[in-house]
């Protein structure tokens, strides 16, 4: 009767792919309708003007123009997208 394992194959080893969640436009950067602002799990940020907001809770701009990132209350974060004038 053996007292050592068989070299097997390990129990270790497993990872998940990462998801690339985050902000992908910054305030004041210039997007057109449909480009995605942030990827989030949750609501971490909240919806303001102009945006909508996928099952996956991915926040996106309805229109043409300037992230901006708002404070509600000192804790919670907005995000809305103005239309910039010429």
């Amino acid at each position: 009767m053996a007292h050592k394992k068989g070299s097997g194959s390990t129990k270790n080893g497993r990872d998940s792919n990462s998801k690339r969640l985050g902000i992908k436009k910054y305030g004041n950067e210039l997007v057109i309708p449909g480009n995605i602002i942030v990827r989030q799990k949750g609501n971490k940020f909240k919806l303001g003007s102009h945006v909508g907001q996928g099952k996956d809770y991915t926040i996106f701009s309805l229109i043409q123009g300037k992230v901006t990132f708002e404070t509600i209350n000192n804790k919670k974060r907005k995000i809305s997208v103005y239309p910039i004038s010429f």
